[in-house]
């Protein structure tokens, strides 16, 4: 019998390069697109290329900006391009950043394993991720136990994120039970390019396993 999780796991498909690879996640059913604006990844957009991607998006697709270390002038040029949805901050940036953006919505990642205190952040929600000097996109998972006894103490929803894939991503959400779960390397063929089964594959086991 197929395992069915009480609640509906939100699913973002992240380092979106391409139009086709961000209708095929939309046709999957992913509930949100992640645009990675950081020009030290392999998987970099300029706002102007995630626009012309997000000018075909259908409604009710939440469009997010992946940066790092961004100013809020910094912030404010990139809107002149483009206008996103949530930006999620992947870098060191500090609560008095976070507050400086107000009122846009944040998602603040929370670098595994590492000495985080949520309750100073001013942001909507927290994505648990790998550290790294490249700031995710690793492809490695992270201690879903930890993260689990995050999620319990943070007090604010917490998206999963590090080396997610179709094989084991039911255990991951069981065992950590967020809100929601973030993906990139683990629907790639390569980086930045989608595999449009693979996306499939993973949202199903998000929704129907």
């Amino acid at each position: 019998m197929a395992l069915v999780f009480s609640f509906m796991v939100r699913v973002k498909i992240c380092g979106i390069t391409r139009l086709e690879d961000a209708l095929a996640a939309i046709d999957a059913g992913a509930d949100a697109l992640g645009f990675v604006l950081h020009s030290g990844s392999r998987r970099h957009i300029s706002p102007a290329g995630a626009a012309g991607i997000m000018q075909h998006l259908p409604p009710y697709v939440t469009t997010v900006a992946v940066a790092v270390d961004l100013t809020l002038q910094a912030v404010q040029e990139i809107e002149r391009t483009a206008l996103f949805d949530v930006w999620q901050l992947h870098g060191r940036e500090r609560p008095e950043t976070c507050q400086a953006l107000a009122p846009r919505r944040l998602v603040k990642s929370v670098p595994f394993p590492g000495d985080f205190q949520p309750e100073a952040f001013p942001v909507t929600a927290f994505l648990l991720d790998k550290a790294s000097p490249a700031h995710g996109g690793t492809g490695e998972t992270i201690d879903w136990a930890a993260a689990a006894a995050f999620c319990r103490k943070a007090g604010k929803p917490c998206v999963l994120a590090g080396g997610l894939n179709p094989n084991n991503v039911v255990r991951a959400v069981e065992t950590v039970q967020p809100w929601g779960v973030d993906v990139s390397s683990g629907v790639e063929t390569a980086p930045g390019i989608k595999d449009p089964r693979l996306i499939e594959e993973f949202i199903q086991a998000c929704r129907s396993h």
